[in-house]
């Protein structure tokens, strides 16, 4: 059993991924494709139908919640990517830990 089950490595495009997120809507593919090519990833997006697309990156050990917390992401404007961000909520003023999405 992996450490964190949440974090599955798939083939996306004949190519091994690490699965950041599926059944994402067109703009939310748009929001995390930006975010993680400016942060040096490999993006590849793959639709599965009815808008919905499914979003890797080729860096199979990288983990969307390791990075997230662990403060490693930047958004385009440089400042530091927060949960509230990631899941594209109104950021509360509380902090990380506090932070509970939808």
């Amino acid at each position: 059993m992996a450490i964190n089950p949440h974090h599955t490595v798939e083939e996306i495009n004949s190519i091994r991924c690490s699965v950041i997120e599926k059944k994402a809507s067109t703009e939310r593919t748009a929001f995390l494709k930006a975010i993680l090519e400016f942060n040096g990833m490999e993006v590849v997006v793959k639709s599965d139908g009815e808008g919905l697309f499914t979003l890797g990156v080729t860096n199979v050990i990288f983990n969307p919640i390791h990075a997230l917390y662990g403060r490693v992401l930047k958004n385009l404007d440089g400042r530091l990517v927060t949960p509230a961000i990631w899941y594209q909520k109104e950021p509360t003023g509380a902090f990380y830990f506090d932070y509970k999405a939808d």
